[in-house]
């Protein structure tokens, strides 16, 4: 068990107790008494949010988003694995992928433990968490509308704002929808140039990568590609408008 060192290792804080340490704790089994085990009781933190505690609380959503259609399939677990090698390494991944399947296959309250997360985590944490969560719906190409309907309500728990909740999902649908660069910026299509730069300037204060820098390296990694979107979406528009 001592393996799970590189997502538990850095010290649960608050993801130890409440439903989320229940769902730990079944899955990790003995982890904690183990002497000479990296994770022990000396090591939780409480009070703010640590790298182990976001990696716990993605796995715990994940979990919920692969089992949204009642069944999960093989192909989904590459795709998940494809999307834990990308954000955190291919060590990382395996550990990751291993505890995963044992929440699969526990029953798990996505609303009580969304609540424990909201209680806990920052704004900047939970809107990293729900890209985090349309990344993974979004992965194999194919989006299931359970899966949407199961990230929605979870924003709704974290009380993240519709607009940034279309600016989440924007990205992802920049195929479909003409409407996305406004949408990730936040603004609607009538807005002024200076309005477009005044958003863009928001924008990047508000997903900029150092917000979550106490959340780890990979965390702080994979939060890049929201702020890459929202370049992408400026630089879209400017060539759309021909403004500097």
């Amino acid at each position: 068990m001592a393996g799970f060192g590189k997502w538990i290792g850095g010290g649960l804080g608050w993801a130890f107790g409440g439903p989320i340490g229940a769902l730990i704790g079944f899955t990790i089994g003995s982890l904690f008494d183990k002497p000479g085990s990296t994770v022990n009781q000396q090591t939780m933190q409480a009070g703010r949010t640590t790298e182990a505690d976001f990696k716990m609380s993605l796995l715990v959503m994940m979990a919920c988003i692969m089992k949204a259609d009642g069944k999960v399939h093989k192909s989904e677990l590459s795709v998940v694995k494809r999307f834990l090698v990308s954000n955190f390494g291919e060590d990382g991944a395996l550990e990751a992928l291993q505890m995963l399947k044992n929440l699969i296959d526990q029953p798990i309250n996505e609303t009580e433990v969304a609540m424990q997360i909201n209680q806990f985590m920052n704004y900047s944490a939970k809107l990293q968490l729900i890209r985090l969560l349309f990344d993974i719906a979004y992965a194999d190409g194919e989006v299931n509308n359970n899966e949407l309907i199961i990230i929605e309500r979870i924003s709704d728990i974290f009380r993240i704002t519709h607009l940034d909740f279309e600016s989440l999902k924007a990205p992802f649908v920049k195929n479909i929808d003409k409407n996305w660069v406004y949408k990730a910026l936040e603004i609607e299509p009538a807005a002024t140039d200076e309005e477009v730069k005044k958003a863009y300037r928001r924008m990047a204060m508000k997903y900029h990568p150092d917000k979550v820098n106490n959340l780890g390296e990979d965390v702080k990694k994979s939060a890049t590609e929201k702020f890459r979107s929202i370049n992408e979406a400026y630089e879209t528009l400017k060539n759309q408008r021909g403004f500097i």
